[in-house]
């Protein structure tokens, strides 16, 4: 302690008490404007404030003895080794201000000796052919200091990892042509792509993620020839980056351990793990930009991230910033810049991006030794999704809303109402498919198989026995080799012009005409007594609907329900129902339904939650405040404050209650302008959301089964299926947590 205080002592004399040589240069400096004070503090924020002070006397008192730059422009060893006149002078950037300057000196190396080309477009990439065999990891490099491959490839080869290689260059014509040649000669199986002179090394790593080449791996290392010119030690630096990630001895075994760690989402090198508000720089409002398109709204009083721009990272990482949806045109032209780019704020935001999914940042050390595992999280029996027959054509839709009307019109019309809003919300994988076609529900069925959804909640239309919208199904009865199971649940709300079912004109009204029991049951009963449709206690077939309390007697037309079942040979139903956040106009005994269904956002919002248009809206001059459109009227609520209510201690719960999570909410597609917003739903949240209901929820849910919502509404913005934005991220989550919770199982 004495040592440390004796220190201080010292090193605040020799900067109080200088020599009149110290007092001459320091003047000198300051005088001739070549000294950058705000490149000087951004590139040593740790300073104490003292020293921030007088930056030009820190600079002469300690800075340059310990290799610091005074300026981007001007390097003190380069200016020595590009000068060997001045290989002995112990003051560079003072003799430069006196004398190099108007001798035109060279104060720094160009990266490769060559010029840098920046005028060409990306090139278009396409994704490895469905079926080719990828190793499990891949490790991807860009290059811009030619040079320095062979370094890079010699620890990329000691480390010994299978893995794919993808290597993107800085183009500088003909010098990267030879530097391809190179590396394919080393590396014959690279994937070796020129960019240009845009985004430093992080947009070339975007363009290879946003094509898709990226997306087979349960990890990808990225690593780039960083050399940091403003530092002196920018070499030693570069080498502890990438030797830390790619260690000579146990990388394997460190590899392993974090894929094995569900919760490890980013592994750094030792000490690249930095944690501070003073890390802001002049990053904090570019990285509130930036993160804005994923929906996190960061905390300037908080901050954590790997610096350095190098790191192994897992999928969930990988699909934020996939969903990101950058392109060459979002990064600033590159002048050399130290701070506050697109790029620097890009570093920071992952930080924020495994924070919003409760996940971790590992350093190398971290990894050195086996962890206990976490216990397995509980696990759901049964998973069903909420699914809109809705895609397809049918006569009363072109009569109401015009000629080729579907549920895709609808979605593809949305509209932003506030900067970074992903509206519309458009399918990738699937396409704008017509639900006509069996393939198409075959496809969807395999997708859900894989991702852990056992079943497929059906929307059913019936009015007084007159079905619309059936055709999917009624084609599902003819395929029987389709392997699509299913339930109904009877969406027995009146169709209205407003969407809501609630208000506005009436389209096809929801009369309850006396026998409309009799008649929903016939409707029903080719489909109950199909083989695919769904018995999940293993005996009853399972129906549900969606609104009892507008029947005008639930209890009566209950017990007509399951007697007709039982007089056309179907018996017992498991019948359910949804438990909705609007009153209807009659009561529902608590114990007249087998369960009842969550279905969020219905009942999950509270007056407290809302952020846009409710009694709490936020401060629009607060940071990361979301600025609506002009003539926005509509409500936008916090969907964490959603998982948290959703999660919360709640004894009114009903004890039959399935517990329902939604991956998004977003009806933009339907109100316009009038539209109900959850922000902040993306899928390392949707990931938290299903740990949570792990951890709080499942166990006392109904027979411990789930329920979500949903997976095509693209109408709501509420779908699982492969999104141009996230692709299969909100699948991958679902996928991913089912496997976990499997592993306790017996």
């Amino acid at each position: 302690m004495l040592s440390v205080l004796f220190h201080k002592t010292r090193r605040a004399a020799r900067f109080f008490s200088l020599s009149p040589i110290s007092l001459y240069a320091t003047w000198r400096i300051w005088r001739s404007g070549e000294f950058d004070r705000d490149f000087y503090l951004e590139c040593h924020p740790t300073l104490n404030q003292l020293f921030r002070l007088f930056p030009e006397r820190h600079y002469v008192v300690f800075g340059e003895a310990a290799g610091f730059q005074p300026s981007l422009a001007f390097s003190p060893r380069a200016y020595r080794e590009l000068n060997p006149d001045l290989s002995d002078v112990q003051a560079p950037f003072l003799h430069y201000v006196r004398y190099g300057k108007r001798e035109n000196r060279l104060t720094r190396s160009s990266p490769n000796g060559g010029a840098l080309k920046g005028e060409m477009l990306p090139p278009v990439l396409r994704p490895a052919p469905l079926g080719q065999k990828t190793a499990r990891v891949a490790v991807v490099v860009h290059i811009y200091y030619a040079d320095l491959w062979e370094e890079i490839s010699g620890t990329i080869e000691r480390a010994g990892l299978d893995h794919d290689l993808f290597v993107t260059i800085t183009d500088h014509g003909t010098l990267s042509e030879g530097l391809s040649d190179r590396i394919r000669h080393t590396w014959p199986d690279a994937r070796v792509v020129t960019m240009p002179n845009h985004g430093r090394d992080i947009f070339p790593f975007v363009h290879l993620l946003n094509s898709g080449l990226l997306a087979p791996y349960e990890a990808v290392c990225k690593i780039h020839t960083k050399r940091s010119p403003h530092r002196e030690d920018g070499d030693v630096w570069r080498r502890h980056l990438i030797d830390g990630l790619l260690p000579a001895e146990a990388a394997a075994e460190r590899l392993e351990r974090f894929l094995a760690d569900p919760r490890a989402a980013l592994w750094v090198a030792d000490g690249q793990h930095y944690e501070g508000k003073h890390w802001w720089g002049s990053n904090y409002e570019n990285t509130v930009a930036l993160l804005a398109r994923v929906e996190i709204r960061p905390d300037p009083d908080r901050l954590s991230f790997p610096a350095g721009s190098m790191y192994w990272l897992k999928p969930p990482v990988l699909a934020m910033i996939r969903g990101m949806q950058l392109d060459q045109d979002d990064f600033e032209l590159e002048a050399a810049q130290v701070d506050g780019t697109l790029a620097h704020a890009f570093e920071r935001a992952m930080g924020h991006i495994v924070a919003a999914g409760d996940l971790k940042i590992l350093q190398t050390s971290d990894l050195s030794e086996t962890r206990t595992a976490e216990p397995a999280p509980v696990g759901p029996t049964y998973v069903s999704a909420f699914y809109l027959p809705q895609f397809h054509r049918i006569p009363e839709n072109d009569a109401w809303w015009g000629q080729g009307y579907t549920e895709w019109q609808a979605a593809a019309s949305a509209r932003p109402q506030f900067e970074h809003h992903a509206q519309p919300a458009l399918p990738s994988a699937l396409g704008f498919y017509d639900l006509l076609q069996p393939r198409i529900m075959a496809e969807q069925a395999s997708l859900a198989r894989k991702s852990g959804i056992d079943a497929f909640c059906v929307y059913f239309y019936c009015f007084d026995g007159e079905t619309l919208l059936e055709g999917p199904l009624r084609n599902l009865l003819n395929e029987p080799e389709v392997d699509f199971p299913f339930y109904l649940c009877w969406a027995n709300e009146s169709w209205r012009r407003n969407w809501d079912g609630l208000s506005g004109e009436v389209l096809v009204d929801q009369t309850y005409a006396a026998g409309f029991e009799e008649k929903l049951v016939e409707a029903a009963v080719p489909y109950l007594k199909d083989r695919r449709y769904q018995r999940p206690d293993g005996s009853r077939p399972r129906f549900v609907i969606y609104r009892p309390e507008d029947m005008p007697d639930p209890e009566a037309s209950v017990a007509a329900l399951r007697a007709a079942w039982r007089t056309v040979g179907v018996g017992e139903v498991e019948l359910g129902a949804v438990q909705f956040h609007v009153s209807g106009g009659s009561d529902v005994p608590p114990d007249l339904f087998d369960f009842l269904v969550e279905m969020p956002p219905h009942g999950l919002v509270t007056p407290a939650d809302y952020l846009v248009g409710g009694p709490t809206s936020q401060d629009l001059d607060e940071p990361g405040a979301i600025k609506p459109s002009p003539g926005f009227s509509g409500l936008i609520y916090d969907y964490e404050a959603v998982i948290a209510n959703s999660i919360a201690e709640n004894d009114e719960r009903p004890v039959n209650l399935i517990a329902g999570v939604m991956p998004s909410w977003d009806n933009t597609a339907r109100r316009g302008r009038l539209a109900h917003i959850a922000y902040g739903a993306n899928p390392v949240r949707f990931a938290r959301w299903l740990c949570e209901l792990s951890r709080h929820r499942l166990a006392g849910s109904y027979r411990r089964e789930l329920m979500i919502n949903a997976w095509n509404e693209w109408g709501e913005k509420a779908a699982l299926e492969p999104s141009r934005q996230y692709d299969t991220a909100w699948l991958d989550a679902l996928r991913s947590w089912r496997d976990a919770t499997k592993k306790g199982e017996p």
